[in-house]
């Protein structure tokens, strides 16, 4: 294995196992990081386009699992579920979570390299990515993703977006605390990285997410931090139609459909 995958499996390694002590505890619905996609927006829209297109007996590909947060959903309207990941302390957990949550028959967990994934060509209705591309070698990544998904297939994908020098200087600090590592923080999502994708499907399309309202993120689980959280967001969806200020939003999701393999 790589030495940057190495250390991306040890990192996130080391997060199940806090997580595992510490951040279980605190939600079911948390994160590696302890934290609970379902206050925000960009998860919320991702649910919602999964249970409008996810149906009983879909293949579905969990990519780069992690703990198996976003693999119990679609497992629970019918679809056969994979969840792949190189880190075997998150899958541990994805299976436990699985079997929790009554699903263990519809989702199996795998280790495996993203970049080199060892599963039939069209075989998958869907590829559900939850933030790994940072992770990744995207060159070789998303010529994978096209080549296992079914040719009316969709790739779903919600990244962090790294244009926003406010965000970027925290993911710096992050890196100089051992919370991300080197690999992740130089290569967050970018908008030139929408190109690739182009290049291995036919229909492509963007959404956009949270730009005032990433103040608000601090104080979301205080007494009315939510409330304050969607009314930011509701502003955030006006101001993040125009053009010039979609690159500096915190979260971006890419829906791709028909691979071009």
């Amino acid at each position: 294995m790589e030495l940057r995958k190495q250390h991306e499996a040890v990192h996130y390694d080391n997060l199940a196992r806090r997580w595992a002590k510490e951040g279980a505890k605190k939600s079911e619905d948390a994160d590696v990081e302890a934290l609970e996609h379902g206050v925000f927006a960009s998860y919320r829209f991702c649910e919602e386009w999964i249970k409008a297109h996810v149906k009983k007996g879909n293949r579905v590909l969990d990519y780069g699992c992690g703990n198996g947060i976003h693999s119990i959903l679609p497992a629970k309207f019918g679809a056969e579920v994979t969840g792949i990941d190189l880190s075997r302390e998150s899958l541990k957990i994805a299976r436990r979570r699985a079997e929790r949550q009554g699903v263990a028959h519809a989702a199996r967990f795998l280790a495996m390299d993203c970049e080199k994934l060892a599963l039939r060509w069209r075989s998958f209705d869907v590829v559900f990515d939850g933030g790994t591309f940072s992770s990744l070698d995207l060159a070789k990544a998303i010529p994978e993703i096209s080549r296992v998904l079914k040719p009316k297939g969709t790739l779903i994908a919600i990244e962090t977006l790294g244009h926003n020098p406010l965000t970027n200087l925290k993911r710096q600090i992050n890196k100089v605390r051992g919370k991300r590592t080197t690999w992740a923080v130089d290569h967050i999502f970018k908008m030139k990285d929408i190109a690739l994708i182009k290049n291995h499907f036919k229909h492509v399309e963007t959404h956009y997410f949270n730009l005032l309202s990433l103040a608000a993120f601090p104080s979301r689980t205080l007494p009315g931090g939510p409330l304050f959280l969607r009314a930011l967001e509701a502003i955030d969806h006006i101001l993040l139609k125009f053009p010039p200020l979609k690159r500096y939003a915190f979260k971006i999701v890419v829906i791709a459909q028909n691979p071009k393999v």
